[in-house]
């Protein structure tokens, strides 16, 4: 089959011809349709992320068709289209999977990090961590949902129910889950880069009531805000732009140092947190609610032989929406 390979960290992906992979006890193997482009891949490729299985297949957004199956592995019947996420295995007994919070099993391995992902014609999976991908989505627009989606959602979650929600970052996660808020009837503010006009105008598409640069004061204060950007410096900033009493969650697996703040910025009860990877739970939610609001995702999409370029404008912030591979 052919894949795009991580052989070191900090390097290009290469073209390969590699086996095609074979489904082991439990596995499914899934000639791949689509994988979106996650900036986690980002951090991965960038060797901002620690001990990455080398050489990988990155990617961990993926739908597909399944045409094999391992030893023991009955859930779903070939043909049948299902998604693989970031969260590929756990061990199941720890006190963390035992008590609904499998996400931060300390066990647990990730598609395109510790097992190879979708940047290929076919990948594996585990089946017990695979779900089914709703029918009114095409494999390109259904695959930015399993990580973008779901770990906006998941962050929208622990956001609370506040009405007014600052959303750093209008990228992948932040298109998906403003079209959430705006459907359970909050107002969402949108930050991105300095100059970023594309991004403002599509958060104004999606209902936006206010968008402007990351280092603006919105209009009035947030009760939430969701950081989607890795930046440690737009902490304090958020912080300083919610109300008392309001929450500032950092979504991202990767972050870079955040700077002292004086205390009086989360002073008043204000609340920071993290939201770590997700739970099937999480999938299983985002996936029934997402055709009801409906959720739909703008994509570009690259052949699998420009996985690098896809990369590349992530990390220049030159995407509209996400990107996706397509084999």
């Amino acid at each position: 089959m052919r894949a795009a390979l991580l052989r070191a960290p900090g390097r290009p992906l290469e073209p390969a011809e590699a086996p095609v992979p074979e489904a082991g006890p439990g596995q499914v193997r899934v000639r791949v349709g689509a994988c979106a482009v996650c900036r986690t891949d980002l951090h991965v490729v960038d060797g901002e992320l620690p001990e990455p299985k080398l050489p990988l297949v990155p990617g961990h957004q993926i739908v597909g068709r399944v045409d094999g199956r391992g030893p023991g592995a009955a859930r779903f019947a070939a043909g049948d289209r299902v998604g693989i996420p970031w969260l590929g295995w756990t061990c199941g007994e720890c006190r963390y999977c035992t008590s609904g919070r499998e996400n931060l099993c300390r066990y647990a391995r990730f598609t395109g990090y510790h097992l190879d992902g979708g940047y290929a014609e076919y990948a594996v999976a585990d089946e017990r961590f695979c779900f089914p991908v709703p029918d009114e989505y095409a494999d390109a627009h259904a695959a930015p949902l399993l990580c973008a989606g779901l770990i906006g959602y998941r962050s929208l979650v622990a956001a609370g129910d506040g009405e007014r929600l600052g959303l750093y970052g209008f990228g992948a996660a932040a298109h998906l889950v403003a079209q959430v808020a705006r459907w359970q009837g909050r107002r969402v503010f949108a930050f991105t880069r300095s100059g970023d006009a594309e991004a403002q105008r599509l958060a104004r598409e999606l209902g936006a009531v206010w968008a402007g640069a990351s280092d603006e004061l919105p209009p009035e204060e947030l009760d939430a805000a969701i950081l989607f950007a890795p930046v440690g410096a737009l902490v304090p900033t958020a912080l300083r732009a919610v109300a008392a009493g309001g929450t500032v969650v950092c979504a991202g697996i990767h972050m870079s140092d955040i700077p002292s703040f004086p205390y009086e910025l989360l002073w008043g009860e204000r609340v920071l947190r993290s939201v770590a990877n997700l739970t099937r739970r999480d999938g299983e939610e985002f996936l029934a609610l997402a055709p009801r609001v409906p959720v739909r995702a703008e994509t570009e999409t690259f052949p699998l032989e420009q996985a690098n370029e896809a990369l590349a404008k992530l990390r220049a912030g030159e995407l509209r929406g996400a990107s996706v591979v397509v084999p």
